[in-house]
């Protein structure tokens, strides 16, 4: 899962970094407004933490932006106000959950799960293409009634491409989805783990094609 916070208070960012990092996220900081929409405009996220004062700016301003712009990227508000009517104004806003500093960390672990089990509910069980069933829940995929496991970023992977199937994804895009920003990808890295899906589903009918200079789509074999 990759994951944007953004916090001022270097201490507690870096502290809550380290808690989801070692959770099995990517995980980028952000400790003003600025370098979160230099993120954001380059990096997709599963879920943000927003703090609301920040020292370019306010918090609430950042999340009413991005709900302009039709980015509904989960967000839950980190805030030290209790007032009711603070808390009614942030899920105006398009805040999706809010959390009372101080706050222990397994709070906001369980608020997360809980914010992506809403985002997803309708969230298709099995995505099929071809005679290829992918299960996300269990990162698991079937062809003929034949099971694989799959690593977490070869599930990342393939469910990109079984969400838009016949359209091409450049290995910058992919990149963008599966890595945090402070991870440092080679060249071939995304080579890899295309060829290690390639090998998962090389008894299917569906194949990843390589569009020269372009990058990949999932299409079914002639």
């Amino acid at each position: 899962m990759n994951t944007l916070i953004i916090e001022d208070t270097k201490k507690l960012a870096n502290t809550l970094k380290h808690y989801f990092h070692i959770n099995g996220n990517n995980v980028d900081v952000s400790y003003n407004l600025e370098d979160a929409y230099h993120y954001i405009a380059i990096t997709h996220y599963d879920i943000i933490f927003l703090d609301i004062i920040l020292p370019d700016g306010d918090g609430r301003d950042f999340l009413q932006n991005l709900r302009k712009k039709n980015n509904i990227t989960p967000i839950i508000v980190m805030t030290a106000k209790f007032e009711i009517s603070d808390k009614v104004d942030i899920l105006d806003l398009g805040a999706d959950d809010y959390i009372i500093k101080p706050f222990e960390f397994i709070e906001l672990e369980a608020r997360c799960r809980a914010v992506l089990r809403r985002k997803n509910n309708n969230y298709q069980n099995t995505l099929s293409f071809g005679n290829v069933n992918l299960f996300p829940q269990t990162a698991t995929l079937e062809i003929n009634g034949h099971s694989q496991s799959l690593r977490n970023r070869e599930l990342r992977i393939l469910e990109i491409f079984f969400h838009a199937p016949n359209i091409i994804f450049s290995k910058n895009q992919i990149t963008d989805r599966i890595f945090s920003i402070s991870d440092i990808v080679s060249d071939n890295t995304i080579e890899v783990y295309i060829a290690r899906i390639r090998k998962k589903i090389e008894q299917s009918n569906v194949i990843l094609e390589t569009m020269r200079g372009i990058g990949y789509k999932l299409t079914k074999k002639n």
